[in-house]
């Protein structure tokens, strides 16, 4: 593997280039049908293995030396660092929150103020307007999203219906915030200006977050909810357990407030952790008690190892439970499987061969922008990023768009529509294992409550069809 004369590549046929995604996608499907929702929790990470194994030896057999894909899964895993360091955060923070009172607060009132028949569409703007302010889809799955699901799992909703309803209306934020990452990024790939961008994105996103808002609002009205049955008993168990103040709340605004100052994601989460560390030894001696060391050996403890609080309402126990800093590593786990097999793909020249082949069929403007989005979403599925999603891309078919007389708006609004949102669709993606760990809620349960995040792709490809809003370059 190290012999010089490896260094010599040649350029991969697409048939070569497909050979580790369908083994990646065959194992997979036969690892789940086996192990059913279980799969997330250790055999897909070497599901992932195995399919970087397959790229390897396309990779070897075409003269790739194995050095080189080594190298390239070490600058895939340090791209994912931040992500990573972020994941354990929110952990910790979930716990500090939970023994402090903070998450028990918000369920409280939450059950006190919003009325359940609205609930689901009223979960979809409550996201929205947090993930607009922050710019993060996972900051609003890590604060407002674990206690919209504890809610409504509280009234008897499906964990995955709330999910799904809060990843719509975060990703409808992520999407049109200027603070958004990858909202930046798009319209940098693009060459268009950011609100130019924004603007020309709210054409198929206003459309899409309606059509969604609509779909929950008849779920709402459909689902049988009715009055909540047990709030007393849920409220009174709640207020047994816990001091419950609207002070609470000044541990959460404050990290939103430093998200919205354009604070690191890092430092703000830690600040949420500190934070909820210190109003437990105010709010809640109850449960933190016995002197110095005694109170710094729970903290630690909750925030690193998890906790488990039990009420006097058996329903309330699930939600009264968090893993910390351990109970994402699972999740730490499938995101560096996940980039050992893209880390490879892109090393072997897989990931440009399989863009080529799609840019090779875009033959109308149709076809561009259906090429687009299946590129996009082809590299959620094997690079495992969002952000590659967005990047690969946006350089392959930045000339395309210029070639047909369209305005790069039209392709920064395509890789929005359907890079950026459908990560969170996929298990193995940094998003998707990312808001499964979060929301303690698996990509297979929300999928299909995850309206906005599946519906956009297929929006941006109808405006295309009858030509609605595609701007042309000028002259």
């Amino acid at each position: 593997m190290s012999n010089p004369k490896l260094v010599h590549n040649k350029e991969l046929s697409i048939g070569e280039a497909l050979i580790p995604v369908i083994a990646l996608v065959a194992m997979l499907a036969y690892n789940v049908f086996i192990f059913k929702d279980d799969a997330v929790s250790g055999s897909n990470q070497f599901i992932l293995l195995m399919g970087a194994a397959v790229a390897a030896a396309v990779g070897i057999f075409n003269k790739v030396r194995f050095d080189s894909m080594m190298d390239n899964v070490g600058s895939n895993l340090k791209s994912v660092s931040g992500a990573i360091i972020i994941l354990l955060l929110v952990g910790s923070l979930a716990a500090a929150w939970l023994i402090s009172g903070v998450i028990p607060a918000m369920i409280y009132y939450g059950i006190k103020l919003i009325n359940p028949i609205i609930f689901l569409p009223t979960a979809v703007i409550i996201s929205a307007l947090i993930s607009i302010a922050t710019g993060s889809s996972w900051t609003t799955s890590a604060t407002i999203g674990i206690a919209l699901v504890a809610i409504g799992k509280a009234i008897g909703l499906p964990a995955g219906m709330v999910a799904g309803a809060v990843l719509s209306g975060a990703y409808f934020g992520d999407k049109m915030s200027p603070l958004s990452d990858t909202t930046n990024l798009a319209a940098a790939m693009a060459g268009t200006n950011l609100f130019t961008h924004i603007k020309y994105m709210a054409y198929t996103t206003v459309p899409t977050i309606v059509i969604t808002l609509i779909v929950f609002s008849i779920f709402s009205s459909t689902y049988d909810v009715g009055d909540i049955k047990g709030t007393e008993v849920l409220l009174t168990a709640i207020t047994q357990k816990f001091s419950i103040t609207p002070w609470l709340f000044v541990v959460p605004l404050t990290v939103i407030g430093l998200i919205i100052k354009k604070v690191q994601p890092v430092v703000a989460l830690l600040a949420g952790t500190l934070l909820g560390c210190v109003a437990a030894i105010i709010a809640q001696p109850q449960l933190v008690s016995g002197g110095g060391h005694a109170i710094y050996q729970q903290l630690m403890q909750a925030i690193t190892s998890g906790i488990d609080i039990e009420t006097s309402n058996a329903s309330l126990n699930d939600l009264f439970s968090a893993g910390g800093m351990s109970g994402m590593l699972g999740t730490v786990w499938l995101i560096i499987c996940a980039m050992v097999f893209g880390g490879i793909m892109e090393a072997i020249g897989a990931l440009s061969r399989i863009s080529s082949a799609l840019l090779g069929l875009a033959k109308s403007v149709f076809g561009l922008f259906a090429s687009t989005v299946a590129s996009c979403l082809a590299l959620n599925l094997t690079a495992s990023d969002q952000y590659l999603a967005i990047v690969v891309p946006g350089k392959m078919f930045e000339k395309a768009y210029k070639d047909k007389g369209l305005a790069p708006q039209n392709l920064s609004r395509t890789l929005e529509d359907s890079g950026t949102v459908t990560s969170a669709l996929i298990p193995w993606n940094t998003c998707g294992a990312f808001q499964q760990a979060t929301l303690q809620v698996d990509v297979t349960d929300y999928f299909v409550y995850a309206i906005f995040n599946y519906l956009s792709p297929f929006v941006t490809l109808l405006f295309a069809a009858f030509s609605i809003k595609i701007a042309q370059l000028k002259k």
